[in-house]
C-alpha cells in the first residue's frame, strides 16, 4: 500500500509518500512543496499544483493529513490553513483518493508516546524508525513521514475500520 503523508503549510507544505509491503515500510519520496506567491490565492495553487503532481508521480492509495487546530488567539492561522487543506483535499479527490485526518497530538502520541512531541523529537523519532543516517530536514518532511506512518499503524491495530473525508 502507498500512503501519502501531508503536514499542511501555507508557505512549506511536507509531504512523504512511503510505501507497505508486508511487514516492511520504505520512502518512495519526501519533500516539500514551497510556496513564494505574494497572494494567498497563488499560494493555495502552487501548493495544489505541487501536490498533484506528487499523487500523479506516485499514485498513493490513501492521503493522511494533518488536521487543522486552532489556538483562541490566533484563529486567522486555522482560516488560512483550511485554504490549503482545501487544495490538498481537492488534489485527492480528483485522483479518487481517500483523505484520512489524524490530529497532530495523536501522530507525535503514536510515534513517541507523548502527544506534545517536540519538532526535534518527531525528526528523531521519524529517523529510528526509517533507519536513516540523519533525521529528515527541514522538520516539515520529518513531519509529514511521521503521518503517513501514524496511518499504516492505524491500519495495523484497526484493519476493519475506515474513517476519514469520503469523496465518491
Amino acid at each position: 500500500m502507498r500512503i501519502l503523508g501531508v503536514d499542511p503549510g501555507l508557505r512549506t507544505t511536507g509531504y512523504g509518500m512511503i510505501e507497505t509491503r508486508g511487514g516492511r515500510v520504505t520512502i518512495l519520496e519526501a519533500g516539500v512543496v514551497r510556496s513564494r506567491a505574494a497572494t494567498l490565492e497563488a499560494r493555495v495553487r502552487e501548493i495544489y499544483e505541487g501536490i498533484r503532481e506528487v499523487i500523479a508521480q506516485y499514485h498513493p492509495e490513501v492521503l493522511s493529513l494533518e488536521e487543522v487546530y486552532s489556538y483562541y488567539k490566533r484563529p486567522r492561522t486555522a482560516i488560512l490553513m483550511g485554504h490549503v487543506r482545501g487544495a490538498i483535499c481537492l488534489a485527492a479527490a480528483q485522483a479518487d483518493i481517500h483523505v484520512v485526518p489524524y490530529a497532530a497530538t495523536m501522530i507525535k502520541k503514536m510515534l513517541t508516546g507523548s502527544g506534545h512531541a517536540t519538532k526535534d523529537q518527531m525528526q528523531r523519532a521519524v529517523r529510528f524508525e526509517f533507519g536513516l543516517d540523519k533525521v529528515p530536514e527541514p522538520p516539515d518532511v520529518a513531519d509529514a513521514l511521521a503521518i503517513a506512518l501514524c496511518h499504516r499503524f492505524h491500519l495495523k491495530s484497526a484493519p476493519h475500520q475506515e474513517g476519514g473525508y469520503s469523496h465518491g
